[in-house]
């Protein structure tokens, strides 16, 4: 009876032990555990206004669809992507109607890159502008999960459904804590419209742009995207110096500083042996500016001899100008024993042509931001560093053997006619 009982005891755990095994764990500690892939939706203002042909001779929502189609292919692999219209679809002038007007044309979730393009090649501009309807449905698309989330929106226009006021609404929707960020772009903006899209985007720690050209939205557009898919990088404030003696100190990462009109900011970065330094800067005109701008990076030496520059200009109305540089530093032939190597200290000038009318107010300087990074360098440095060229220098020397090869045969072939007209 007793080994009954013991045998019975025995075939229990036996089974308890089983069902334990067979049941699904949780992760332990030393298990990675999965990332959530980042959500973005893309809203895209389809109303009436946007037949206006002001973009590169085109209309407006020719330029968003091409700008979309670009942005589509480009989509990294990991981010969960959808699209929500608004003032697609109804045409008429009830405005309780046109106010109800915007759905998800494309749902939030892996990417069919036809069938999205597909889906935005069948809008038309149609009807008004419920910007803050649209901005409610496009949190609920993004609801659940720790995921980073992101809503783009794409509007030539200022919200037509007050009093439900979208500033307002991207401030509750900040309030709730889901860590949403709104990015505005406004399609060749009025004064108004410019106002209105930059509240709603600095109500939840987003970013407003201009966008005046086909190639700027694409280009914005892909740069947010991509940006939901890097890891949150939070910039550290900053002060550069009027000369590069007494100029901070920078490791790698992300820094912000504040630039007057005209004003050279100088950093330091020290850089080893068979690295390489790339580093960009954006200046942001946060108020209004005169036409025609420019911003320059150039690394230095301690002693003041220029190693590479970057700049870049423009004309025109802006919100953000950038450039950026790359600088390797070749490697030690022959390094004493143990030795480390020395670094070397690298000046960073930033400079801006930035003006401004005189009701226009200098102080605080302009926003800006510059992006470090230290890698490991090329195998031929002074190939990219003093020429830019890379592997291009095997397609230049290609061209002038070409060239050459091509002006011995016309030259042969020029003697040889002259020579039979001569004899004929």
């Amino acid at each position: 009876m007793i080994t009954r009982k013991r045998l019975a005891t025995g075939a229990c755990a036996l089974l308890a032990a089983l069902s334990v095994a067979l049941l699904p764990t949780s992760a332990t500690a030393d298990e990675p555990v999965a990332k959530e892939s980042p959500k973005v939706e893309l809203v895209l203002d389809v109303s009436g206004s946007m037949r206006a042909k002001d973009i590169d001779g085109k209309s407006r929502m020719a330029a968003a669809k091409q700008a979309f189609n670009e942005v589509l292919d480009a989509v990294p692999e990991e981010v969960q992507l959808g699209i929500r219209t608004l003032g697609a679809d109804y045409p008429g002038q009830d405005r309780k109607r046109g106010c109800k007007d915007t759905r998800q044309l494309y749902p939030v979730g892996p990417l069919d890159r036809t069938e999205a393009k597909t889906a935005v090649a069948t809008l038309a501009p149609t009807g008004w502008t419920p910007i803050g309807p649209a901005l409610l449905g496009a949190a609920e698309d993004l609801e659940g999960g720790e995921a980073t989330r992101r809503i783009v929106l794409i509007t030539d226009g200022e919200d037509t459904c007050a009093p439900l006021d979208p500033c307002q609404v991207a401030r509750e929707i900040a309030a709730k804590g889901i860590h949403l960020v709104i990015d505005t772009l406004g399609l060749v903006p009025d004064a108004k419209t410019r106002q209105q899209l930059t509240c709603i985007a600095e109500a939840t720690g987003g970013t407003y742009t201009s966008v005046h050209r086909t190639e700027d939205l694409s280009r914005r557009v892909r740069q947010l995207v991509d940006r939901a898919a890097d890891p949150v990088v939070t910039p550290v404030a900053t002060e550069g110096a009027v000369r590069c003696a007494g100029a901070p100190q920078l490791k790698p990462g992300l820094y912000t500083d504040r630039e007057a009109f005209g004003q050279h900011r100088w950093y330091r970065v020290d850089l080893l042996p068979g690295q390489e330094l790339r580093a960009s800067v954006s200046v942001s005109a946060d108020r209004a500016v005169n036409n025609d701008y420019g911003v320059l990076l150039r690394a230095v030496t301690r002693h003041g001899r220029e190693i590479v520059r970057g700049s870049e200009a423009g004309d025109g109305r802006t919100d953000v100008i950038s450039t950026g540089l790359r600088y390797p530093k070749p490697e030690l032939d022959d390094e004493p024993g143990d030795a480390k190597p020395a670094a070397e200290t690298v000046c960073l000038q930033v400079s801006n042509s930035f003006s401004a009318p005189p009701s226009v107010k200098t102080t605080p300087g302009m926003p800006i931001e510059l992006t470090l990074d230290i890698v490991d360098g090329p195998s031929d440095a002074s190939d990219v560093a003093s020429f830019g060229l890379g592997r291009g220098w095997w397609l230049l020397g290609a061209l002038v053997l070409a060239g050459f090869v091509a002006g011995l045969l016309w030259g042969w072939l020029s003697r040889w006619r002259v020579a039979v007209w001569r004899t004929n």
